[in-house]
């Protein structure tokens, strides 16, 4: 099955009233989907406690000069995995681009570049991923779970987690104040 839409390279919104709490007020970078499956990175949720100099010196790596930034809560699926999302100005050897603007990368080299104040110049990083099997996200986008809109690389990197929900939505033309769960009827 081939999907009638990609999203990679957009944004998707949780919609109020989303039955998977997980998810409240997520914003999904969408890094990859095909008629494989799907795979993004929430980007609006901070873990408490867990910043870049605690996850580089946990493979020992020194942190150098690199600001102390939080890490975010990338999904439930495999949250002990890390990806950073990055501006396109570094290429290692498992980036994939993305968007305007932005690629993935998921290995030790990127987190060691950037330590070493080589790495890109705009990064999030990330544990755990938001995945779909195949067709599971193209079922999803038909009922009333997500809102997709764009990823510029200004919202994804210059917006802090805890606004990115909303700022993604006035982005789009939206307010997000005025949203309300459920489905209406006429």
């Amino acid at each position: 099955m081939i999907t009638a839409r990609s999203y990679a390279g957009q944004f998707l919104l949780a919609l109020p009233g989303m039955e998977d709490m997980r998810f409240d007020h997520s914003v999904i970078a969408m890094c990859v989907h095909d008629e494989n499956g799907s795979l993004g990175i929430a980007v609006s949720d901070e873990i408490d406690g867990v910043s870049l100099h605690d996850l580089l010196e946990s493979f020992d790596i020194e942190p150098g000069d690199v600001p102390d930034t939080p890490v975010l809560r990338g999904g439930p699926v495999e949250p002990r995995r890390g990806f950073v999302l990055h501006s396109l100005d570094w290429n290692g050897h498992d980036m994939v681009a993305v968007g305007e603007g932005w690629g993935l990368s998921g290995s030790l080299e990127i987190l060691k570049a950037i330590a070493e104040g080589k790495g890109p110049s705009r990064y999030l990083v990330a544990l755990g991923y938001a995945g779909w099997g195949a067709g599971q996200l193209d079922e999803e986008m038909n009922g009333e779970s997500w809102f997709p809109t764009d990823c510029t690389a200004e919202l994804l990197f210059d917006v802090p987690a805890a606004r990115k929900w909303s700022a993604a939505f006035a982005a789009a033309g939206v307010d997000a104040s005025h949203l309300v769960s459920g489905a209406g009827s006429a």
